[in-house]
């Protein structure tokens, strides 16, 4: 080399930094109409959905689950729908995390 070049250094390689997906909370809502073997089994296991159905009924709603918005919102519409075409005023709703 002589005096006159220039020694260049490669730039170093940095990852960009990915944020977590903002997290929804599945929110049920207790309403006197929908049957409680029909909430059940349209929550998820027997005995959980059990214990979350009582919740919503003793403190007026529950949360089902927390997952991203995507997976949340379709959650809350198909449960919603299948309640529709049963006839029953379910309500769940899909809600930011703090």
């Amino acid at each position: 080399m002589s005096d006159n070049d220039i020694a260049l250094k490669p730039k170093t390689k940095s990852k960009p930094k990915l944020d977590r997906p903002k997290l929804y909370k599945v929110i049920l809502f207790n309403d006197d109409y929908t049957p409680r073997e029909f909430v059940v089994m349209i929550l998820m296991s027997e005995e959980t959905g059990y214990r979350v159905m009582m919740t919503a009924h003793k403190m007026g709603s529950s949360v089902v689950v927390v997952c991203t918005k995507d997976i949340a919102e379709t959650k809350v519409k198909e449960a919603m729908d299948y309640a529709k075409e049963a006839g029953f005023p379910l309500m769940l709703t899909a809600e930011p995390e703090e």
